[in-house]
């Protein structure tokens, strides 16, 4: 199993514990949530290629840097939402694509049901956004599409994952780099990540 980067910095850590902790609010969930999303994209994005561009300042010409591709956000309805809420003001540019995937309870196996993803997914450094991964399942259904529709560089961005999610994962996508906030102990009967932070959507949205 190739092994996810794990961002520990105590920002991280400290926005993850508020995330975690059951009386939060959902105000503060979702505050909390995009603070973390931000640090984690960030480092998510720290070997991106830039081109060389040119700049006048106020008092002369200089070098600065822009993206060398397009970067699109892919959210996984509807939880990651709370994370490309907090990244998109950080790339404002980004083109943003959704992939719907519910769960079935009753298995636990991923259940497609809406997709809309751009057409330049072949040229542009690809971020799948979801706050857990428990399974796999969601995950691994969402990087097929993307593949498919044409996808060479994609970065899945997780708050929470456990042993058993990284390992299903990596079997199917070992060429996409995970990066998240905690590797946890593993799943419940129910699969959900223990400790977790129970269902991230519902905590997010309220609902």
């Amino acid at each position: 199993m190739d092994s996810p980067v794990v961002v520990s910095h105590p920002l991280a850590q400290i926005h993850l514990t508020e995330i975690r902790r059951v009386n939060t609010t959902c105000g503060q969930f979702r505050w909390h949530l995009q603070r973390l999303a931000e640090i984690l994209f960030i480092e998510a994005t720290r070997h991106l290629k830039t081109s060389a561009i040119r700049v006048q300042t106020p008092l002369a010409e200089t070098e600065g840097a822009a993206f060398a591709r397009p970067i699109v956000l892919v959210p996984i309805l509807r939880a990651g939402l709370g994370l490309q809420e907090a990244i998109l003001p950080l790339v404002p540019d980004a083109i943003v694509a959704h992939v719907g995937i519910a769960r079935d309870e009753a298995t636990a196996q991923p259940m497609p049901y809406y997709s809309k993803l751009p057409s330049v997914l072949a040229q542009a450094d690809v971020f799948l956004l979801d706050p857990m991964l428990a399974t796999g399942g969601s995950a691994c259904s969402a990087v097929n599409q993307l593949k498919e529709a044409g996808a060479t560089s994609i970065t899945f961005i997780c708050v929470v994952s456990c042993p058993h999610g990284l390992q299903a994962f990596a079997a199917q996508h070992p060429d996409v780099p995970v990066i998240t906030a905690a590797v946890d102990d593993g799943l419940n009967d129910r699969c959900y990540i223990v400790p977790g932070l129970g269902d991230a959507g519902d905590r997010c949205f309220g609902t």
